[in-house]
């Protein structure tokens, strides 16, 4: 309990452009600044989409949004990329570039190179969700859709 609420604690006092900023790194911080672009694009369209439908599952807010479990596998608990993303700080240039691009979509500057997309995976894997479905953009290492449940 000790740990989890340390955890609990730390995303406490993290604003929403700090928890946008560490999904993109936990997403995307091997990506170019396309890709980062990308996974921030995907959190504001998921915001957008729930806001014109009067609420949604997966939250009404950028920190809802981002995390909702299950949804961004960086929050993910066991993740090792979530011990990553609560402890990385301004010292690391690819989270110095996640701050950039989240304080951009918080302020409406961002484009949407994703066209509305709400979901994406990694190019290596074939998920369930995904079948069927035709992907609207490949980005990087992630494919984009729209559509999905």
């Amino acid at each position: 309990m000790g740990e989890r609420k340390g955890t609990i604690d730390a995303l406490a006092s993290l604003t929403p452009m700090d928890i946008l900023a560490r999904t993109i790194y936990g997403e995307a911080r091997g990506e170019d600044l396309a890709g980062m672009e990308a996974i921030a694009a995907v959190v504001l369209n998921r915001v957008a989409f729930s806001k014109a439908r009067g609420g949604y599952w997966w939250g009404n807010d950028i920190v809802a949004v981002c995390l909702k479990k299950g949804q961004f596998s960086c929050w993910n608990e066991g993740d090792p990329n979530r011990e990553k993303l609560l402890r990385v700080n301004d010292r690391d240039p690819a989270f110095r570039l996640c701050r950039r691009v989240a304080k951009r979509a918080i302020d409406g500057l961002l484009p949407d190179p994703v066209q509305g997309a709400t979901h994406y995976h990694v190019v290596q894997i074939d998920p369930w969700w995904a079948r069927g479905h035709v992907p609207l953009c490949e980005i990087g290492n992630h494919v984009f859709y729209a559509g999905i449940g």
